[in-house]
């Protein structure tokens, strides 16, 4: 019996202490689940400091929130045509508001603040994913998807790039400009790698940030593309296309296929009390499923 005991306390010791493979990112028995429907096309979901997860029914101009506590609610309605969505450390929530090519910032009481309108005179392709660094600067994606609602006569710019504005917003760069159509982005929480999508390419690069937020040593990740991209603790990527939720691990490797039966997968991020809800945007549907990691950063 003492054996018996010595051999399961060393057994529990060693799968308390055994590192989480990753393999075994999806909690035992789950599934990915439709938790709410009814919508003409979801995208951008991003989670605030609470687990709160924001996303946006983009053709029906309108931000919507899973709440904690399972629970739909509208945020902004109309909301400048929102599609990617990021919150800062001040829990306020910047947009891609596609309408009018701009860069928002919406504070929690819904008040709107147009950080960028246009570039030199001339209007963005428009605004598509951004990420936030722990610095403060910002990312964003800008490739050229014409839209039915534009009441203009719009001539692309040459470029379909990535821009880093500056903290304090004081100055916004084009840093990626040989990318065919550049989609979603995602950063390391340290703040030291940028994770980049050609949707255009199939492929998916990766970069090392520098100080004043250029990026240099440009690798390429994985011969596939994406929509949308977020990263868990684990620094596995995730990423998502037609085939649905693909992840691959720090190396470029695939570890999991997550199928969604949608006809298009947009985007995904962690969200819910404990950060291990992975939440995935798919044409009507806003989709949940429990997992064994966080996202990154999530406290």
């Amino acid at each position: 019996m003492r054996n018996y005991l010595i051999h399961s306390i060393l057994f529990l010791c060693f799968a308390i202490a055994a590192p989480l493979m990753a393999g075994d990112i999806i909690a035992p028995g789950a599934k990915l689940l439709k938790i709410a429907t009814g919508f003409a096309f979801t995208e951008g979901p991003a989670a605030n400091s609470k687990g709160d997860v924001y996303f946006t029914d983009q053709p029906n101009d309108r931000i919507l929130i899973w709440t904690t506590q399972n629970e739909l609610k509208t945020f902004m309605m109309p909301c400048g045509r929102a599609n990617g969505l990021c919150f800062d450390q001040k829990d306020n929530l910047w947009a891609c508001a596609d309408e009018q090519n701009q860069l928002w910032i919406i504070d929690p009481d819904k008040n709107v603040q147009v950080i960028i309108k246009d570039l030199q005179g001339k209007l963005l392709n428009g605004p598509n994913d951004l990420w936030i660094t722990p610095r403060g600067g910002v990312y964003f994606s800008d490739p050229y998807y014409k839209r039915s609602y534009w009441r203009r006569d719009q001539e692309k710019l040459e470029v379909q790039g990535v821009y880093y504005l500056t903290p304090h917003q004081k100055k916004v760069a084009l840093v990626i400009d040989d990318l065919v159509q550049p989609n979603g982005l995602i950063g390391t929480p340290d703040g030291k790698k940028l994770y980049v999508t050609d949707i255009g390419d199939s492929k998916t690069y990766s970069y090392s940030i520098g100080k004043n937020g250029q990026l240099k040593d440009k690798k390429l990740f994985c011969t596939m593309g994406s929509d949308g991209l977020t990263l868990d603790e684990l620094g596995n990527v995730y990423l998502t296309n037609r085939q649905g939720v693909t992840v691959f691990n720090a190396d470029g490797e695939q570890i999991e296929q997550i199928a969604t039966g949608a006809g298009w997968t947009a985007n995904v991020c962690f969200g819910g009390k404990d950060g291990r809800t992975l939440f995935v945007t798919a044409m009507d549907g806003l989709y949940a499923m429990r997992m064994n990691v966080k996202g990154a950063g999530s406290q």
